[in-house]
């Protein structure tokens, strides 16, 4: 199986490595802090093989020159990571494949946050990476995108199968929670779900990965096709309810 080691960066970030014990390879999922990730690769006593980008924003590939510098790794991303000076050594988009050693890794648009953002999803280990698409109770705000294309990325991400461990980028849950909450007050499966997160927090745990069956019941912003949603934020259709979620957070 593979493992997974998931540690605190930056203010509010998560860094992941992904190793595969039979390949001895192991993977960094973006790179908030280069010289933490190699830190942190050291005590588990992992080699970096590979950097696996999910977009451009120096949060998430800023550390790329440093770990690059140290290990001589494959840096794979989507090609709007050459904004940070550097191209990755292997450009991927929605469809393609990477590998961990004989673990596949299916390449997910999810553009919207940023224009050309991906994610990975490996099914055989039931689990994705998904950046800063979608967060626990959240999705990301909207820099590049536009509606349409956030929502169909989103889309995208609902169609894995419930079961998927969904690995974000940053500790935002409990604020995204006081948003689900207004925007969605009487779900009571996201009133269980905030007392779950009020307690992890008060307790120093984090609150990622998250289940998308979860997220699916509770998170605002993948139930824009719901009735009840469109109905409140009188959207009319998924993408319009998507819109006015989106720009209610912004200024919440």
């Amino acid at each position: 199986m593979l493992e997974i080691h998931q540690f605190p960066c930056l203010s509010d970030n998560y860094g992941y490595l992904v190793h595969d014990p039979e390949s001895g390879e192991t993977a960094a999922i973006d790179t908030p802090d280069g010289e933490e990730y190699l830190r942190q690769a050291a005590a588990k006593d992992w080699q970096i093989t590979q950097i696996w980008n999910t977009h451009w924003h120096p949060d998430h590939a800023g550390g790329n020159a440093a770990i690059k510098s140290a290990t001589d790794c494959l840096v794979v991303g989507p090609a709007e990571v050459e904004k940070l000076g550097t191209a990755p050594d292997r450009v991927v988009a929605h469809g393609d494949i990477v590998m961990l050693g004989e673990w596949d890794a299916a390449v997910i648009d999810v553009g919207g946050h940023t224009t050309g953002h991906i994610a990975y999803h490996l099914p055989d280990a039931e689990i994705a990476f998904v950046g800063d698409s979608v967060f626990a109770l959240g999705c990301g705000r909207m820099f590049e995108g536009t509606p349409d294309q956030f929502w169909a990325s989103l889309s995208r991400i609902k169609a894995l199968p419930p079961a998927t461990l969904l690995y974000c980028a940053h500790e935002y849950t409990a604020s995204n929670a006081r948003f689900a909450l207004h925007a969605d007050p009487d779900n009571a499966e996201l009133a269980h779900y905030v007392e779950r997160v009020t307690r992890c927090r008060a307790e120093g745990r984090p609150t990622v990965p998250t289940t998308l069956s979860r997220e699916l019941c509770t998170n605002p912003f993948l139930r824009a096709d719901d009735p009840a949603m469109q109905q409140r934020w009188g959207g009319g259709d998924a993408v319009a309810t998507f819109a006015a979620l989106r720009a209610a957070k912004d200024s919440f």
